[in-house]
């Protein structure tokens, strides 16, 4: 007998990684495509949609061929995706009529100060969220406002838009299906999280006609088959979708309320779940959709960072100072300390708990005694002070302490990185055996929706620990640092003033 697979489909900002795992939950092959990224202009992001399909198939073609499988293998496909990012097609053509605005986009900041004065309680009162240029809405305005003839398109019922997993499976399916899941609504600006339904006063606002917007179904469910006219010969169940962050705690099994994972990727992400209620937040965290299931929608409390691994990435391909991320590690541990230096990485302005649209990427404390190894340290530092000061903030708005983390992700490879982590935090930090947990989750999910468990705790017997980081800085050397780190925070914040 053959073997069969479970497929996660972990679609991230940097690329699509694909990963069959075996009924044993065991990693049995992988397959990652690249996606590039473009910057028409100082601060706007964009994918090609386009290359994102692609990247979908030639990670899934990469993983079965790395275990000798055909498609027909794949038991269920599960995907997750990278959130806010939108992309607006015509559904005769199925081309898209612009790039994929990607969710570190900052184009539409300006535009998104001005409704925030007016409409931030309103907006904040149905969806949990605050009026920025992160969330899907404005970009999806953008492109309504911006493109020529795209409005008159809406009104001839031609477009069609979504999220990256809605294009995903609307590709996937040969057109046929147009959904999304209530863990990406709840990130659009346009869903709210009382109703559980896309909001009309909201659409209103944004200028958003509701037939261009996905269905929103539940996380773990079979939404369709495959078509095997795009999707490699194969007619395979489409059973979950979340977003990566959620489905990153699925896969950490933080499934109880008052569990926490921190996901190390292109940003970085903590996500609380708090159960069934919406946390309110008054210090900048965001209460989100953690999943739905059997229309009972489960909530968390996020904070968000928008530049971690893409500092590192900087690193070797803005500045050249090393030749992979990979050696980051290497020079953080030539050098005892930072040598004064800080490096705020706000590339894309600071999110939580700043959000401050207009602060800039800063370094500061360098002197002729400066070398490559300090300003490298200084980077993977600067990830672990954005994550403490999430934290400090998830803590006194949960009300609930905080013994330990899960964290995943690709730098919970770095070693000094996690170390130094753990003792800014002061805590442990728990790093998985499967350390994919975002594709992890999503292909639990889709075994979930086919019916292959009976409930989603059942991914805490597939969860195993693999190493913890134990703190083992003083608390004066920890408290300097912050201090030091706060100050150069401070200097990195600027207003543009009208």
């Amino acid at each position: 007998m053959k073997e069969k697979y479970y497929l996660g489909l972990d679609q991230s900002t940097m690329g699509t990684t694909a990963i069959l795992f075996d009924r044993n939950w065991k990693e049995a092959g992988r397959g990652y495509h690249e996606i590039p990224l473009y910057y028409p202009q100082t601060g706007w992001v964009e994918h090609d949609a386009r290359e994102v399909w692609a990247s979908v198939l030639s990670a899934t073609l990469q993983a079965l061929s790395s275990t000798g499988a055909g498609p027909e293998s794949i038991i269920c496909v599960g995907l997750n995706h990278e959130g806010e990012s939108v992309v607006v097609w015509d559904r005769v053509s199925g081309q898209p009529i612009y790039n994929s605005i990607v969710w570190q986009d900052r184009r539409t900041a300006r535009e998104a100060d001005q409704m925030a004065d007016r409409y931030n309680e309103l907006v904040h009162g149905k969806t949990g969220l605050m009026i920025d240029a992160y969330f899907s809405a404005t970009k999806i305005k953008w492109i309504l406002d911006h493109v020529e003839g795209a409005r008159d398109l809406m009104q001839q019922g031609r477009l069609l838009c979504g999220t990256l997993d809605t294009w995903i499976v609307w590709k996937i399916t040969h057109g046929r299906v147009h959904v999304t899941d209530a863990s990406t609504a709840s990130r659009t600006l346009l869903f709210n999280i009382h109703t559980g339904q896309w909001d009309d006063e909201l659409l209103d606002l944004f200028g958003i006609d509701r037939a261009i917007l996905p269905e929103i179904r539940d996380s773990a469910t079979n939404y369709a088959y495959t078509d095997p006219l795009d999707f490699l010969g194969a007619r395979v169940p489409i059973s979950g979708i979340l977003v990566d962050q959620q489905a990153a705690m699925v896969g950490q099994a933080c499934i109880a309320p008052g569990t926490i994972k921190t996901t190390y990727g292109t940003g970085c992400f903590m996500l609380m779940n708090t159960g069934d209620k919406a946390v309110a937040s008054t210090n900048g965290l965001l209460p989100t959709v953690a999943w739905k299931l059997k229309d009972q929608m489960t909530f968390a409390l996020d904070g968000g960072v928008y530049i971690t691994g893409a500092a590192t990435k900087w690193l070797k391909e803005g500045l050249g100072i090393i030749t992979s991320t990979a050696e980051s590690e290497r020079y953080a541990l030539e050098v005892s300390d930072n040598g004064g230096v800080y490096f705020v990485p706000a590339f894309s302005g600071l999110a939580a708990p700043h959000w401050d649209s207009y602060a800039s990427g800063m370094m500061i404390g360098i002197t002729g005694g400066t070398r490559r190894a300090h300003i490298i340290r200084a980077t993977l530092e600067a990830t672990a002070y954005q994550v403490r000061d999430v934290l400090d903030v998830m803590q006194k708005e949960a009300n609930v302490p905080i013994s330990v983390i899960r964290c995943n992700g690709a730098a919970t490879s770095n070693r000094f990185l996690m170390q130094f982590q753990s003792d800014i935090l002061g805590i442990p930090l728990d790093i998985p055996e499967v350390v994919e947990t975002t594709a992890l989750g999503a292909a639990f999910m889709g075994a979930l929706g086919i019916g292959e468990f009976d409930s989603i705790r059942d991914v805490e017997n597939i969860w195993k620990l693999s190493r913890r980081y134990e703190p083992k800085m003083s608390r004066d050397q920890r408290d300097s640092l912050l201090y030091h780190w706060h100050r150069a925070v401070e200097r990195a914040k600027y207003w543009i003033e009208d």
